[in-house]
């Protein structure tokens, strides 16, 4: 299928994604979190290719909606998986930012 490398394809495989009609069958975004539940990292660019792939399109050309649909629906889906094992949940992010200290001469 367009836009399904060989790593993509290594990753559909290994969570039961077998050919064409098994993925038109989970859609993009079911395949994603399968991938995503298996403990891969796959970036928004395989939600993007996978869409692609079933509208015969490259990843580039899905509309920006309906992108913007796709990672509305993967965030929801994202916060709803459970913590890493063995790891605290993410904290959020901080910034510190390090300051001279004036001589006191």
């Amino acid at each position: 299928m367009r836009n399904i490398g060989p790593k993509s394809a290594a990753w559909l495989r290994q969570v039961g994604l077998k050919t064409p009609e098994d993925l038109i069958e989970a859609g993009p975004l079911e395949a994603f979190m399968r991938i995503k539940r298996a403990g891969f990292k796959p970036s928004l660019n395989l939600l993007y290719s996978l869409e692609g792939a079933l509208r015969d399109c490259h990843w580039q050309e899905v509309p920006e909606a309906r992108r913007a649909e796709l990672v509305a629906a993967a965030e929801e889906a994202i916060a709803g998986l459970p913590p890493p094992r063995n790891r605290p949940p993410a904290g959020p992010v901080t910034t510190t930012v390090m300051q001279d200290e004036p001589d006191a001469d």
